[in-house]
């Protein structure tokens, strides 16, 4: 290990080892992929069944009832999945982000490649955004940790952000469905959850 490089891997060990010992993050765990190596953590999502959008019922955030329409933005996506990712930290974290890649069955998800890369505004350098699109308070801070992208994470399968899609067609689809156009989306994402879950 770098000297350089030493700091990051002390503040990591220290980070996973309160993540594995934290008892109040429901639908997240972590683990090294390779014990040698504090820099590759292998992360299982478990999107629960009480997300308000998901798996063949669809529960507006302010209604108890469930829908068979998209009207809401506030909408979970992937109900029931378990997705694995790997979260990988550069030395120089925490001044920079890690980045974080789902590994197969890739969710299909308007923020998420289709390389399996997770597209969120916390993960962007810290530096103003050359498009204007983000503010520079809305990218990567020091402050950031594992849990909060982990959570920051978990909340984006509940509110995609279909503005700026890193999955344009899935992107489409979510918005044409919210419109009442189709149940496409719908169906690509239960295919997902079905492969996630080792159905499929």
């Amino acid at each position: 290990m770098a000297a350089s490089s030493a700091p990051a891997a002390s503040l990591l060990k220290r980070q996973l080892k309160e993540m594995q010992a934290g008892k109040d993050i429901p639908g997240i765990s972590c683990g090294l992929v390779n014990d040698n190596n504090i820099f590759e953590w292998e992360v299982m999502l478990m999107i629960s069944d009480d997300c308000k959008y998901y798996g063949g019922k669809i529960m507006f955030s302010n209604l108890p009832q469930p829908f068979t329409t998209l009207s809401d933005a506030n909408l979970c996506v992937l109900l029931g999945g378990n997705f694995r990712a790997r979260l990988s930290f550069p030395p120089t974290y925490p001044h920079m982000p890690p980045s974080l890649t789902f590994q197969d069955p890739i969710p299909f998800h308007p923020n998420i490649y289709e390389n399996g890369k997770l597209c969120i505004s916390i993960l962007h350098p810290p530096e103003d955004d050359e498009y204007g699109y983000e503010d520079a308070s809305e990218r990567w801070s020091p402050v950031q940790t594992p849990e909060s992208i982990l959570i920051s994470t978990i909340s984006l399968f509940h509110s995609p952000n279909d503005e700026s899609p890193a999955n344009v067609e899935a992107a489409r689809m979510f918005r044409e469905e919210r419109d009442g156009k189709h149940k496409d989306f719908r169906r690509r994402c239960r295919k997902c959850v079905r492969e996630s879950l080792g159905e499929d």
